[in-house]
C-alpha cells in the first residue's frame, strides 16, 4: 500500500510537469445518447405515467418553466446481454493524453480474471471485506464519479427540491456538448436526476451554482463530507468531475458508495434507465449512461459512471450478487465498453466461487 501511493505522488509529479492535460469534455456516454436522442426525438410521445412502470412527472418549476418532464422506465425485455468480449475498433485512434493511472504504469497489468480497468476493488458492503483488488490504493482522477458526491451535497443541503434553477452562461461555458439549452428551467430535483442517471455536466454544475455561497461553498462542503465519511485519500475540485483535480482512491469510494447508498432519491435517480424531457418543444432521448442498467440483467441498486481524458473510463456500482451487497469499483478501463464487462465477469466470477475468504477487512 505504501508502495501504491509513493508511486501515486512520484506520478502525479512527473505528470502534472511532463504532461498538458486536456478534459475531454465530450464523454463517450453523453455522445451515444445525443445520437439516439436525434434519432428517435421525432417519434418521441409524451408519456401518461402508471403507477407500476412509470413514475409520475415532475411538476413545472413555475408557470413559465421551459421545460416539461416525463419520466419513463425502459422494458427490459427489449435490452440485449451485455458481452464479457469486447470487440476491438478497426479505426485509427486519434492520439490523446495518457490518463494518470497510464502514466503510473498501471494500465495493463495482468490480474487473475483478465481485467480491463487498472484499479478494481470488491467489497461486501454488509461486511467491509475485501475479495478482490487491484491498485486500490492509489489516487487517480475520478471523472463523473465525482457527481456522486455533488448529489449527496445537495441533498444534505436540504434546499427546495422543487425550486427553478436555470441554465445560464457560467452553466453554458462549463461544458458546450449538452442538449440542456440557455435559459432551460428545471427543478432542483430534475437537475439531480439528469446529473446522475445521465451524467449531465450542466445540470451538476448549476447544482453547485445554485448552492449558498456558489461553487467556492460547494466545493469545500464536497470536501468536508469526503472528510466525515473517512475518503482521507481524495479532493473535489469542482461538482461536474471534468477537472482532473477531482481524485479518489478505490478504498475510498467504497466508502463514497456506502454513504451515497444511504439516500434513496440517489439510489432511485442513479439507476433509472431513462427519460423524455421537452426541451424547446423538442422531446429529447437522455439514457443512464451505464448499459447493464438499460440492460436489466444485474441487480444494481446505485450506480455511476464517468470518462475524461485523466481518469480513463471509470464505473462504480452497488450490486446484489448471490444475496451479498457487493461494492464495485473499475477505474481507468482501455475501452468504452470493457469496464461494464469487466463488472459481469466479476458477476459470473463471485457467482460461481462459493464460499469465497476475504483478502483483507476495510477499516
Amino acid at each position: 500500500m505504501r508502495l501504491n501511493r509513493f508511486l501515486s505522488a512520484a506520478g502525479v509529479s512527473l505528470w502534472m510537469v511532463g504532461v498538458t492535460w486536456t478534459v475531454a469534455v465530450a464523454s463517450t456516454d453523453q455522445s451515444t445518447q445525443a445520437t439516439n436522442s436525434s434519432k428517435s426525438a421525432k417519434s418521441a410521445k409524451s408519456v401518461r405515467a402508471s403507477k407500476d412502470n412509470v413514475a409520475s412527472a415532475a411538476k413545472p418549476a413555475t408557470a413559465s418553466a421551459k421545460t416539461s418532464l416525463k419520466i419513463v422506465k425502459t422494458s427490459k425485455k427489449s435490452q440485449k446481454s451485455v458481452r464479457t468480449s469486447v470487440t476491438r475498433s478497426t479505426q485509427v485512434a486519434v492520439a490523446t493524453a495518457p490518463s494518470l493511472a497510464t502514466a503510473l504504469g498501471l494500465r495493463g497489468q495482468n490480474d487473475q480474471l483478465s481485467l480491463k480497468s487498472s484499479v478494481v476493488m470488491v467489497v461486501n458492503q454488509d461486511t467491509k471485506e475485501v475479495y478482490y483488488e487491484k491498485n486500490s490504493a492509489v489516487s487517480l482522477p475520478i471523472a463523473s464519479i465525482t457527481k456522486l458526491m455533488t448529489a449527496m451535497v445537495v441533498l444534505d443541503s436540504k434546499l427546495p427540491m422543487d425550486e427553478a434553477v436555470e441554465i445560464n452562461a457560467d452553466d453554458v461555458h462549463i461544458y458546450h456538448t449538452s442538449r440542456l439549452a440557455r435559459g432551460t428551467v428545471l427543478t432542483r430535483e430534475e437537475a439531480l436526476l439528469l446529473a446522475l442517471m445521465s451524467s449531465e455536466n450542466r445540470a451538476a454544475y448549476t447544482l453547485g451554482r445554485n448552492y449558498p455561497g456558489g461553487i467556492p461553498a460547494f466545493v469545500e462542503a464536497m470536501n468536508r463530507k469526503a472528510k466525515e465519511i473517512g475518503m482521507n485519500h481524495s479532493h473535489f475540485a469542482d461538482p461536474t468531475g471534468l477537472l482532473s483535480e477531482n481524485v479518489a482512491s478505490a478504498e475510498d469510494l467504497t466508502r463514497m458508495l456506502n454513504a451515497a447508498y444511504q439516500y434513496k432519491m440517489i439510489r432511485e435517480f442513479s439507476t433509472w434507465p431513462t427519460l423524455t424531457m421537452v426541451i424547446n418543444q423538442r422531446p429529447q432521448i437522455f439514457l443512464n449512461t451505464n448499459r447493464l442498467v438499460r440492460a436489466g440483467d444485474m441487480n444494481i441498486g446505485l450506480q455511476k459512471t464517468g470518462f475524461i481524458n485523466a481518469a480513463g473510463r471509470c464505473l462504480v456500482m452497488q450490486a446484489r450478487v448471490n444475496n451479498t451487497p457487493l461494492l464495485l469499483v473499475f477505474l481507468d478501463s482501455v475501452g468504452t465498453q470493457s469496464r461494464f464487462a469487466d463488472a459481469v465477469r466479476v458477476k459470473d466470477w463471485y457467482e460461481r466461487s462459493g464460499e469465497l475468504q476475504p483478502i483483507r477487512r476495510l477499516m
